[in-house]
């Protein structure tokens, strides 16, 4: 398992260090080599013809470069009025961030920002989703943070139990922390204004993922045409005179299968202003068939359910690390072209073919 060591917040390591390709210059490129001829030889013509054409595919890769170093050190997007943030590659490490509920979904391997963040949903027991975990804890108490609060699937709360322990017993030192284990259809108040629901996903063991609603409430139809006296003298003599409206904002699956999708208990994650979800696999060198088998959801398959997404938003993560950004950059482009919602990759950490 690897770990990373905690640093200043204010100081973030540049984790994917990017080289920028070096474009040898041509002595006839120089100023002084360009001179105008009158008369000019056919074999000189086509000289200048091939580079000419050089310089177009050097112009045309730089660009894709600059397009491409732009996804890999943007830190953040903006969705729906949220910052997300974090890093997400099949097998290596998911960490997503959202600063405003101050949550992160999943933690493979501490990074900094996330350390900052009072709230931790664990979606299932593989390494590069909860590796990061005791780390995580240790370094809230080292820099004097309060105590976080972990969410994990029941069936992994005793392990994860026994986690700490070894790590207290190991390293003799504090981890405190609050573990919940929260099941499918049980709700946790966040705060006064947000609440969070575990929903049914599908991986090779035991999964769940997690929709995050807003809170409002809205006066009774009953009481609507009563006036302002009226209503205060009810609410003073204990009638319950409002409705509790719960609004999907965000849903994150974690590691899962499409089938999720299918399930109408799942439709709050469907239609939460931002569904966060898996796309391991995006071509046809990998069978849908072979996604499954391994707990995990092939774009084709999204692009397959389209009808099913209600989102506003949608932030594809966890791709396989075979893929180069350009590779993710298409497959967005083919999601797009199927739904209204806004289709985004989470791409830190990715390199471009052309670095």
């Amino acid at each position: 398992m690897q770990i990373s060591l905690p640093v200043s917040p204010s100081k973030l390591p540049s984790i994917f260090p990017f080289h920028h390709p070096s474009i040898t210059k041509s002595p006839l490129l120089s100023p002084h080599n360009l001179s105008l001829q009158p008369h000019v030889n056919p074999v000189n013509a086509l000289k200048s013809a091939g580079i000419l054409s050089s310089i177009s595919r050097a112009i045309d890769e730089e660009e894709e470069y600059r397009k491409a170093r732009a996804a890999v050190i943007r830190k953040g997007i903006d969705l729906e009025g949220y910052s997300i943030e974090g890093v997400s590659i099949g097998g290596h490490e998911t960490c997503v961030i959202i600063p405003e509920f101050k949550c992160a979904f999943d933690i493979g391997r501490c990074p900094t920002r996330a350390i900052q963040q009072n709230f931790v949903f664990i979606t299932h027991g593989h390494l590069d989703h909860i590796g990061g975990l005791p780390m995580y804890v240790a370094s809230r108490g080292l820099y004097n943070l309060k105590p976080p609060t972990i969410f994990v699937p029941p069936s992994i709360k005793e392990d994860v139990d026994k986690l700490f322990e070894i790590h207290r017993s190991m390293g003799n030192v504090e981890l405190n922390l609050d573990l919940v284990a929260l099941d499918v259809g049980e709700t946790y108040e966040m705060r006064n204004d947000i609440v969070v629901r575990p929903f049914k996903t599908h991986h090779v063991i035991p999964s769940q993922g997690y929709v995050i609603y807003s809170v409002r409430k809205k006066l009774k139809k009953q009481y609507i045409h009563l006036k302002g006296k009226q209503i205060e003298k009810l609410k003073k003599s204990g009638v319950e005179i409002t409705d509790i409206i719960l609004s999907p904002e965000v849903a994150f699956t974690g590691d899962t299968t499409s089938e999720y999708m299918l399930n109408p208990r799942n439709a709050d994650a469907l239609r939460a202003k931002i569904l966060i979800t898996e796309a391991t696999f995006l071509d046809d060198a990998i069978s849908i068939e072979h996604a499954q088998q391994h707990g995990h959801t092939h774009l084709f398959e999204i692009i397959e359910n389209a009808k099913w997404i209600r989102n506003k938003a949608v932030l594809l993560t966890h791709f396989s690390s075979r893929y180069h950004i350009e590779d993710i950059r298409q497959a967005v482009v083919k999601l797009q072209s199927k739904l209204s919602a806004k289709v985004v990759p989470l791409t830190e950490g990715f390199k471009s073919m052309y670095t």
